[in-house]
Formats: C-alpha cells, sequence, structure tokens
C-alpha cells in the first residue's frame, strides 16, 4: 500500500516536472521569436541621382521607413512639400531629402536656384589654358588672376604686370553642366560661371573686358588668403631689379590698381674736343 503511494507520488511528481519544463521552454522560445516593435514614420528620399538645378517632380521621390524615435532637423514626411522645388546639392538614391538641399518654394529651378542671396553669377570665356586643361569643374574652388598693362605706365615705356583680383571663388557650372562629370575626366567648355558678390561682379567684368584672366585651380579645403603681390613683366624677363614704384594720381579699377614704374634718371655725358668742354644729357632706355 505505502509502495503504491510512494509510485504515485513519484509519477506525479514528473508528469508535473514535464509540464513546467514544456511551459518554461516555451515561455524561451516565443521571448527569443518575439520582435521588438519599433515605431516607424514614412520619410521622402530621392528615388534617382539629381543634379544641381533639378525641379522635384513625383517621380524623383519615393518614401522609405525610418524610425519613429529619430528625427533630422528639415526632413520631410510628405512628398508634396517637395515636389516643385529645386535641388541646391547634388543627391543620390535612397539620400533624404533636407529642407537645406532645397532652393525656396519661390527661387525657380536651373542656376538661378543655386545663387545664395546677396550673390550674383558671372560667366567668363575659357580655353583650355584658362580653363586649367578642363579641370575647372562645378564645385571646384579657383583663384582669378589678371595680366595687363599698368595705368600710367606709357610715359615710361609699357610694362604688363599680372595680379590675384580673386581668391577662393567657387565655380557653379561649367558650360551648361551644373553637375561634376561622375566619369572625373577634364571636359573642354567656352565658359565657366563664378559665384561672387555684385563688387567682385564688377571686378570680374572690367578685367576679363580689359585684361587677360587666368584660373588657377585650388583645393576646395584651402580658404586661406594668401594675397599675392604683383608680378611685373620686367622683374620676370629683366636681369636686373625692378625701379622703385611710385603711387599713381589716376583713379583706375581695383583690378588695374598696379605700381606705376618710376622713369630712370638720364645720364650725362661731357665731351672735350681741344680746349672746350660740353655736357649733353641722354635718356636713359
Amino acid at each position: 500500500m505505502n509502495f503504491n503511494r510512494s509510485f504515485i507520488a513519484v509519477v506525479f511528481a514528473l508528469i508535473v516536472g514535464l509540464l513546467l519544463s514544456l511551459f518554461v521552454y516555451r515561455a524561451f522560445q516565443q521571448a527569443s521569436n518575439r520582435k521588438e516593435q519599433v515605431p516607424q514614420q514614412q520619410i521622402v528620399v530621392a528615388s534617382m541621382p539629381l543634379e544641381v538645378g533639378t525641379r522635384l517632380t513625383t517621380e524623383d521621390l519615393q518614401m522609405i521607413p525610418w524610425p519613429g524615435s529619430t528625427s533630422v532637423a528639415g526632413m520631410m514626411t510628405r512628398i508634396e512639400d517637395a515636389v516643385g522645388r529645386a535641388v541646391i546639392s547634388p543627391l543620390v538614391p535612397n539620400e533624404m531629402i533636407l529642407e537645406s538641399k532645397l532652393a525656396p518654394k519661390e527661387g525657380g529651378a536651373g542656376l538661378q536656384a543655386t545663387i545664395p542671396e546677396g550673390m550674383r553669377a558671372v560667366s567668363v570665356a575659357v580655353n583650355d589654358v584658362v580653363g586649367v586643361a578642363g579641370f575647372v569643374v562645378p564645385g571646384s574652388s579657383v583663384d582669378v588672376l589678371v595680366t595687363g598693362q599698368i595705368p600710367g605706365a606709357t610715359l615710361t615705356g609699357a610694362q604688363n604686370a599680372t595680379r590675384t583680383i580673386l581668391e577662393n571663388v567657387r565655380v557653379l557650372a561649367a558650360g551648361q553642366r551644373m553637375g561634376q562629370d561622375h566619369d572625373g575626366k577634364p571636359q573642354t567648355v567656352p565658359v565657366v560661371t563664378l559665384l561672387v558678390s555684385p563688387k567682385d561682379a564688377a571686378t570680374l567684368t572690367m578685367a576679363s573686358t580689359e585684361g587677360r584672366i587666368q584660373l588657377s585651380l585650388r583645393n576646395t579645403i584651402d580658404s586661406k588668403s594668401p594675397a599675392p603681390e604683383p608680378v611685373l613683366q620686367s622683374a620676370v624677363f629683366g636681369s636686373a631689379a625692378p625701379p622703385p614704384v611710385l603711387k599713381s594720381a589716376l583713379p583706375v579699377h581695383r583690378a588695374f590698381q598696379f605700381p606705376v614704374v618710376a622713369a630712370p634718371s638720364p645720364f650725362t655725358v661731357e665731351i672735350i674736343l681741344g680746349d672746350k668742354r660740353e655736357t649733353k644729357t641722354f635718356p636713359n632706355q
């Protein structure tokens, strides 16, 4: 009798243990299979590569899920908020559309949409040499040099000089392209469009009209302005040091404010013929 009770107790304990083990196993299995539910939201991204100046349409945009607990300043959650606005920064597929990468709704499309308020876009004619062999592309930075005749130097002999008139100028477009060549190959273009202030726009126009300009390509992260001194023609092709400079009293444009060279002093020769002496002065050229 006692044996039967002991046997029943053992069987009962085994059954209870088996049930508890099964319950714990299923609980762990459900916990491992259960995915944490993160709240989601839909944001607007580019559906294809988009170049600067492109006016957005519904075909250029798409919606993708984004964690609802994470937000980025300027991100958009509705496609209609971006349609009709121009891109001012190149976009790649699935890149988030931000307010900072779009022009204002009234800003239009094309080149004018990329010009910040208070700035101007000025185009200058270039060739292979002026355009640095085609390596001046949209987004690059250049210095502008001009070579011209020194104002007021006709009295002492015409002399040219080269000076840097603009530094660290951003290139908006090369030819009619506002985006860089993805292949990285140089391209010959007839004009380059630069982003300058209104004052520098006048300086650049005067330089390209009255002198010969040259673009000097620089590293885009180099923001230093060394302001190099003008280089005189005599300093390049002459063997002696250039003569002292005088300030010009003539009002000239800033692009051609080169130093005026003083005339060299004449030399004197004394001629003796018998008991006669004669002094003659000759120009020193």
